[in-house]
């Protein structure tokens, strides 16, 4: 007799590091679950790179309602509950996933992994706001029951960069962030000073960022020296950039995670506002470089770090 699919829930809603680093907890439960049909529930901006990933059935697109928009907060209550879930994965662990797990309450209510109180497979360590996400969510998962979680994995994620017209040697500078934490970002004036040093070792300097950060990467270009790509940049082009590439720098941000995950020498620059110790980007070949101000960190500095392949 045939057991009948169970449907599983794994919860991550962003952001863009974040995400890229539960591509190692996404494979873990869909190897621990093969036949089991499994949901993902994440925000608009990563619903793609959910299903592009092959190892979700479906993927929702959780519309974050706030507390007070009482028809949204029916509209996803009725969605949580009608998913039939036998368990939940919650990678988020943030506020917001614990009151989903108590809308979820009731008859039924299905097992879950997460921080939230009464979850039935508590991420019970103490240790876990001090340990890096990739540790902390594969210790999560071991507590579920999956002892094993690979390394995050981005070989699926491919793109055709040939319109981009680029040269053999280049390197990618990722001066952007999150705008509401400036602070985080090394000064624009450095990166153009990087770009010099990376041209004169014959490699072209290539910034990329979101649409929101054309007029930065255009400064760090204005000079001649760097091309500018802002704007124009899938994650899957930024994926296959970072294959290709002789090297990175940037700052702490979702795109960097991707550039060390896909093999590409970098070197993250950290201010005092994250600990890399959690949050650093991982890959065969990062160098980590932290300041409390990040206008105290000399390009000088950071070119000695970068490794041009």
């Amino acid at each position: 007799m045939i057991a009948p699919k169970r449907r599983i829930l794994v919860i991550k809603l962003g952001a863009l590091g974040d995400f890229i680093l539960a591509t190692g907890p996404f494979s873990a439960i869909r190897a621990a679950h093969p036949h089991d049909e499994i949901v993902l529930l994440t925000t608009a901006p990563f619903a793609q790179l959910g299903r592009d990933c092959d190892l979700f059935d479906e993927v929702w697109i959780d519309e974050r309602p706030t507390r007070i928009n009482l028809i949204a907060i029916q509209r996803l209550r009725r969605r949580l509950r009608g998913g039939r879930f036998t368990r939940v994965y919650d990678l988020q662990t943030s506020g917001r996933s614990a009151w989903y797990f108590r809308l979820m309450r009731g008859f039924g209510r299905p097992q879950w992994s997460g921080v939230a109180f009464g979850a039935s497979h508590p991420h019970a360590n103490h240790n876990r706001n001090n340990m890096h996400t990739i540790e902390r969510q594969a210790d999560q998962l071991a507590m579920a029951g999956i002892p094993e979680t690979p390394f995050p994995d981005l070989s699926w994620l491919t793109s055709d960069i040939s319109r981009f017209g680029l040269p053999d040697r280049f390197a990618l500078l990722i001066p952007g962030g999150a705008a509401h934490r400036p602070e985080k970002r090394w000064p624009a004036a450095s990166y153009r000073e990087i770009a010099g040093s990376i041209s004169d070792r014959g490699v072209l300097p290539l910034v990329i960022g979101g649409p929101d950060e054309f007029d930065l990467a255009a400064e760090i270009a204005a000079n001649g020296v760097a091309k500018s790509i802002a704007g124009d940049t899938s994650f899957a082009d930024i994926a296959e950039m970072s294959r290709h590439a002789a090297g990175a720098v940037g700052n702490d941000t979702g795109p960097m995670h991707i550039a060390a995950i896909c093999g590409c020498p970098s070197v993250v620059l950290f201010s005092k506002a994250s600990n890399p110790d959690i949050t650093a980007p991982r890959g065969d070949d990062v160098t980590i470089l932290q300041r409390y101000n990040l206008a105290d960190l000399g390009v000088s500095e950071v070119a000695a770090a970068l490794t041009l392949r």
